[in-house]
């Protein structure tokens, strides 16, 4: 990816090397929930594992996402729907994320739960819509 000149995948209109990439380079830690959540899309257009492992809260987070062992899976755009900031320390996420496998639309339609620990926020889990 160039990230000079690349729009970051988010969503957010900036470029990448503006937007998320200070995430995924652990440069600095994202402020809010859906900071999170879009940087945490922007790993999986990237095949970003590690990202995506560290920023999943310790209670759900799987052993490992397989991220390259999955057909290809082509991510075509995240719309946020809804951000919520449930109390001090939790909030949630509605968002679409549209892709394709193998040639085929697909659509992620989820409303996650996040927390903040220790002045990070961390993916919980979700449900689908």
């Amino acid at each position: 990816m160039n990230t000079k000149a690349t729009d970051c995948p988010c969503g957010s209109s900036k470029v990448y090397a503006e937007c998320c990439a200070r995430y995924l380079d652990n440069s600095e830690v994202p402020e809010t929930a859906e900071v999170l959540m879009r940087s945490r899309y922007t790993a999986y257009t990237l095949n970003h594992e590690h990202y995506l492992l560290a920023t999943w809260h310790r209670s759900t987070r799987p052993a490992s996402l397989e991220l390259t062992d999955r057909p290809q899976q082509k991510w075509l755009g995240l719309v946020v729907k809804r951000f919520e900031q449930t109390a001090s320390d939790s909030a949630t996420v509605e968002f679409v994320a549209r892709y394709k496998v193998s040639g085929r639309a697909h659509r992620l339609h989820e409303i996650s739960r996040f927390v903040l620990e220790d002045g990070r926020w961390f993916y919980v889990d979700g449900d689908f819509v």
